[in-house]
């Protein structure tokens, strides 16, 4: 089992970086994320100040993976709140 940090997207800003992280924490993948300092003082970058890695342990890199492809490709399965059923 390997607990050594796998990066597996490069994202640019702070703000897509987070969503996915949500993403990945709602399926039971752990994440960090590394950015440039600058970054986390002024919330948006330029250029490489804006690159945001995502990394999880090695263990979990399939699965963070296949999260990630699941939700690009639309078939992940993210169950509707009770707010946006259009019958009530």
């Amino acid at each position: 089992m390997s607990h050594d940090l796998v990066v597996i997207e490069t994202v640019s800003g702070l703000a897509e970086a987070e969503i996915l992280r949500g993403l990945l924490e709602s399926s039971g993948v752990s994440v960090e994320l590394s950015y440039e300092a600058a970054l986390s003082a002024y919330s948006v970058g330029v250029g490489r100040l804006a690159r945001v890695e995502l990394m999880v342990r090695g263990d979990q890199e399939a699965l963070a993976r296949q999260v990630l492809e699941d939700y690009r490709s639309g078939a992940l399965d993210i169950p509707e709140s009770p707010s946006d059923d259009p019958a009530q």
